[in-house]
């Protein structure tokens, strides 16, 4: 059982084991990078498609959004029970 021929050759099959694990997880983890760049390019493609359509709203869109956050202000003071 002291034969350094099995140590060796255990040694080395730990070592290319270890090995394989390695370039699987490195190629993994290559692969989901690869994922999160598409999706936020993806993303960004979106995003510069809604900017470059509604780039600047008009008055009346505003005026109507600062109505709704209002409503949306008085709402909640009404479920949280303060008087307005």
């Amino acid at each position: 059982m002291t034969d350094p021929n099995l140590y060796l050759t255990m040694a080395s099959a730990a070592l290319v084991g270890l090995a394989m694990l390695t370039f699987a997880a490195l190629t993994g983890w290559r692969g989901w990078l690869q994922l999160k760049a598409q999706e936020l390019h993806a993303a960004g493609d979106i995003a510069a498609d809604r900017t470059v359509s509604h780039s600047v709203p008009s008055a009346s869109a505003r005026i109507e959004i600062a109505d709704l956050k209002e409503r949306i202000r008085k709402l909640e003071a009404i479920a949280a029970g303060v008087d307005l």
